[in-house]
């Protein structure tokens, strides 16, 4: 699935609000220093002008006036951070503050579309506007611990709902850190209610603030979407498995919910060999154990995920219920 122009446009047009907008902010700024520092202006001014001496200096062959106009420009620079610190203003104040750095707000690197266009464009293809605002809601600064009780046992590990909690919140945090070096991926089981999608969404949450392109399916539109590109054009079908092989983190979540066969597994195996073999990461989530998921999909699957996959559990009642007697005992 590519971009129409129209869709092209609508992505062009959102950055070309940022750089508008930044310019606008950055004239603010600027005012209010001049406001605050009254001989700013006119040091700028003379900024200006040497830095164009400069250049005609350097154009003309003349080297030793340019060394001269260079050590000028210096020592200027240096009296305009001295005016900005001394009246509170930080020391990149004045200058553009883009929301992507790397592209500059352009959407592009050169010729090549910078991470922030290809979140702008999973986002567009795959209507995943809504996946911020659950975000707001659902990240680590709302992860709370009391909704797994200490008293509640789960018997295939012997651990406590808090501590089985506990153990996949550190390694959640732990696979965020390591997710630039050693591309990790993670296995997430539970039943239902028990906090999985709560725990992917805080992972995503991170990894977009840290301008990584992140694309969510839950298993049902993964598959739905792998259908329906197979009886699709060629190119259609090449845009789709280019973001889910090559993102950098792709999320499914509630997998085994799907309606399981063969088309199913040989798509899901393509999909998780695929993206080790690229060392993209991916994050699964499932009410499935291992063992029910091994007898749901292939043998080669579930050896795939036992090898490269870190395996957590979450154990415990439904959370929603849980977050409603807990309210309830405080009012």
């Amino acid at each position: 699935m590519s971009l129409t122009n129209e869709q092209y446009d609508t992505i062009m047009r959102i950055y070309s609000r940022r750089q508008a907008d930044n310019r606008f902010r950055q004239k603010e700024r600027q005012q209010a220093v001049y406001d605050a520092i009254p001989a700013f202006a006119d040091l700028e001014t003379e900024i200006s002008s040497l830095q164009a001496s400069r250049a005609r200096l350097m154009l003309d062959d003349q080297a030793g006036q340019a060394r001269c106009c260079a050590d000028r420009l210096h020592t200027l620079c240096e009296q305009r951070n001295h005016l900005l610190a001394e009246h509170g203003f930080p020391a990149d104040y004045l200058k553009p503050h883009y929301i992507c750095p790397d592209c500059q707000d352009t959407g592009y690197i050169g010729r090549q579309k910078c991470h922030c266009f290809r979140q702008a464009e999973i986002d567009l293809l795959y209507h995943q506007s809504n996946l911020r605002q659950v975000l707001e809601r659902e990240n680590f600064s709302h992860f709370r611990e009391d909704y797994y009780p200490e008293d509640m046992i789960d018997p295939g590990t012997g651990l406590s709902s808090r501590r089985l909690a506990q153990t996949a919140l550190a390694e959640a945090h732990r696979f965020i850190e390591a997710f630039s070096q050693t591309p990790p991926n993670l296995f997430l089981y539970g039943s239902t209610g028990t906090g999985k999608t709560f725990l992917t969404n805080c992972i995503a949450k991170e990894l977009l603030e840290r301008s990584f392109s992140v694309l969510y399916f839950s298993s049902g539109q993964l598959f739905d979407r792998f259908s329906r590109h197979s009886f699709s054009s060629e190119k259609e079908d090449d845009d789709f498995r280019y973001h889910v092989f090559d993102c950098d983190l792709l999320i499914i979540d509630d997998l085994g919910t799907e309606m399981v066969n063969a088309f199913v597994s040989s798509q899901l195996f393509l999909l998780i060999n695929e993206r080790l073999m690229r060392r993209k990461s991916t994050v699964i989530s499932t009410n499935l154990t291992p063992e029910n998921f091994l007898n749901t999909y292939s043998e080669r699957i579930f050896s795939r995920i036992s090898s490269s996959y870190q395996i957590l559990k979450l154990f415990g009642d439904d959370i929603r219920l849980r977050k409603k007697l807990l309210e309830h005992t405080v009012s």
